[in-house]
C-alpha cells in the first residue's frame, strides 16, 4: 500500500534536518510556540496562514504543500469552512486552478454548502477573477439544476457574462441557454439581462431576437417605472436592488434597439419613427445629475440616427450636415458606429467620400487597428463586430473605386476581424470580394492574403484536431 506523506511529517523531517526546536521554529514563522507544538503533534490542523509562513521559512515555493494540505485537512477530516475558504482564496491568487476546482467539487457533494460558495463565487465575480469565479457557478448551478430559485438563475447570468466572447457561433448557445432563465431572476436584474441579452443578439445581427428583448425590456421597465411613481407621484420606497442606469433608460434604449431592427431591414421611415419616440423624453419626472446625463445622451444618439436614416433613405442632402455631427463628436466607442453608417450610405448611393474619409482617416485607422476594449456588452459584442463591418465597408468602397492598396489593407483588416469572431457569412463575403479584385492586388498582397488562409487552415485543424496525414 503507497504511504502519503504528510504535511507534519515533511516539517518534522526539516526541523531535525536543520536543528530547530519549537520554540525557534515559531519565532521564525510568527506563530505561538504553543500552536506550532499542537500542529507538529497533529492535536490541531493547521491553518492556510499558518502553511504559507511555514513553507516560507523552509525556503520553499508558494503554494508547496498545497496538494498534501487539500490530502491532510480537507479530504480526510470532516469539511471545514472556516480552513476551506481562505485556502480557496489562496489557490485564486497563486493561479492553482486544478487544486480550486478539486476542492469545489468535493465540497459540493454537500449541498449545504452551495450557498456560501454562491456567497465566494459572488466576491471572486466582482474582483475581477472570472475563471475562478466561472468553476463556483457552474458547480452551484449543477447541484440547483432542479431547484427554480433565483440563485440558480444569477449563476446562470454570470455565467453568460463571463463566457460570451469573440466566438460568435459560441455566443449564440451561450445565449440560448441564459434566455431560458431570465425571468427567475429579480425584477430589475432582468431589465440588465434583457438589455445584455439584445446586444449579443444584436452583435449576432439575429434581429428577431434583438426586437423580442427589447420589447419585453420596456413593458418590464414601464411597469417599474409607473410603481416607482405611483400613487399622485409620491415614489414609493426604494429598491432592494438598483439598477445600473436610470429606468427611463431601459424604455427609450428598446425604442433604440427596435430602430436598429428596421434599419437591419431597410424601413428606415419605421427607423425614425422609434427615433423620434427616444427623441422627445419630455416624459421624464427625474431631474437629477445622471438622469440628466442620460437624457443628453439619447438626444446626442437621436440627432444622431435620424441625420443617418434620412441618409440611408437617399436624402443625401443631410450629408454635409451629419459630417459636421461626427467632426464635432467626441471620439469615443460611438464613432465607429456614426463612420460605418456614413460608409454605408456612401456604398449604397455610390457617393464620393473620399475627402470625408481624409478628414477621419487617423481616427478610423486607430478604430481599425486598435479596437475598442471595456467590460460592458455592448462594447465587448457590438463594437467589434461594427469594426469589422467598418474594415469591410472600407474596402469594399476603395476597391470600386481603383483605390486598390487601401481597399486590400481594409480587406485584410476585416477578414482577420471576422474570422476572429467567427463569422463564417462575413469571412465569406471577406473571400469573395478579395477573389473578385485579385487581379489589381499586387504579389505581396497576394502573398499576404495565402498566408492567412493557411494560418486559419492550420488553427481550424488544431482546434478540431484533425490530421493533415502528411508531415
Amino acid at each position: 500500500m503507497k504511504h502519503t506523506p504528510t504535511i507534519r511529517a515533511e516539517l518534522d523531517s526539516y526541523l531535525q534536518q536543520e536543528g530547530l526546536n519549537l520554540a525557534r521554529l515559531g519565532k521564525l514563522t510568527g506563530i505561538n510556540r504553543g500552536s506550532i507544538s499542537a500542529i507538529v503533534s497533529g492535536n490541531k490542523p493547521m491553518s492556510i496562514n499558518q502553511l504559507d509562513r511555514i513553507t516560507e521559512v523552509m525556503g520553499l515555493p508558494e503554494g508547496h504543500f498545497y496538494d498534501l494540505f487539500i490530502e491532510n485537512y480537507i479530504l480526510g477530516v470532516p469539511l471545514n469552512m472556516r480552513r476551506i475558504e481562505p485556502f480557496l482564496y489562496r489557490c485564486v491568487e497563486l493561479n492553482k486552478l486544478d487544486m480550486f476546482r478539486q476542492v469545489v467539487e468535493t465540497i459540493m457533494d454537500n449541498r449545504i454548502y452551495s450557498s456560501k460558495l454562491f456567497e465566494i463565487a459572488e466576491n471572486l465575480f466582482e474582483r475581477g477573477q472570472y475563471e475562478t469565479a466561472l468553476i463556483l457557478y457552474e458547480n452551484v448551478a449543477e447541484v440547483e439544476k432542479y431547484q427554480h430559485s433565483e440563485r440558480l438563475a444569477i449563476c446562470q447570468y454570470r455565467m453568460f457574462t463571463i463566457q460570451i466572447g469573440d466566438n460568435q457561433s459560441q455566443n449564440v448557445r451561450t445565449a440560448a441557454v441564459f434566455e431560458a432563465f431570465v425571468e427567475r431572476l429579480d425584477e430589475i436584474d432582468q431589465l440588465d439581462a434583457l438589455k445584455d441579452l439584445a446586444n449579443v443578439y444584436r452583435s449576432l445581427r439575429k434581429w428577431d431576437k434583438v426586437e423580442e428583448m427589447a420589447k419585453k425590456m420596456k413593458v418590464k421597465a414601464e411597469v417599474q417605472y409607473t410603481l416607482k411613481h405611483q400613487q399622485n407621484g409620491r415614489e414609493r420606497t426604494e429598491f432592494t436592488k438598483k439598477p445600473t442606469r436610470p429606468l427611463f433608460a431601459y424604455i427609450t434604449y428598446a425604442d433604440l434597439l427596435c430602430a436598429s431592427v428596421y434599419e437591419a431591414q431597410g424601413d428606415y421611415q419605421q427607423a425614425l419613427q422609434y427615433t423620434y419616440a427616444y427623441a422627445n423624453l419630455d416624459w421624464v419626472i427625474e431631474t437629477d445629475e445622471d438622469t440628466m446625463n442620460w437624457i443628453r445622451r439619447y438626444q446626442d444618439w437621436s440627432q444622431c440616427n435620424i441625420y443617418v436614416y434620412k441618409l440611408l433613405s437617399g436624402d443625401t442632402s443631410v450629408l454635409p450636415d451629419y459630417v459636421e455631427y461626427i467632426a464635432a463628436s467626441k471620439v469615443d466607442k460611438e464613432m465607429i458606429t456614426k463612420l460605418l453608417n456614413l460608409m454605408f450610405a456612401a456604398n449604397r448611393y455610390h457617393l464620393d467620400v473620399n475627402h470625408i474619409l481624409e478628414r477621419f482617416e487617423t481616427i478610423i485607422d486607430s478604430f481599425v487597428t486598435q479596437g475598442s476594449q471595456s467590460s460592458d456588452m455592448y462594447t465587448k459584442q457590438v463594437i467589434p463586430e461594427q469594426i469589422a463591418r467598418l474594415s469591410y465597408e472600407l474596402a469594399y468602397y476603395y476597391l470600386h473605386g481603383d483605390y486598390y492598396a487601401d481597399g486590400f489593407k481594409y480587406l485584410m483588416y476585416s477578414m482577420a476581424s471576422y474570422h476572429t469572431i467567427n463569422n463564417e457569412t462575413y469571412y465569406i463575403n471577406c473571400l469573395g470580394l478579395f477573389e473578385h479584385f485579385r487581379t489589381y492586388a499586387v504579389q505581396e498582397t497576394k502573398e499576404k492574403f495565402s498566408k492567412f488562409i493557411e494560418k486559419v487552415w492550420l488553427d481550424n485543424v488544431k482546434e478540431n484536431d484533425t490530421t493533415t496525414h502528411r508531415s
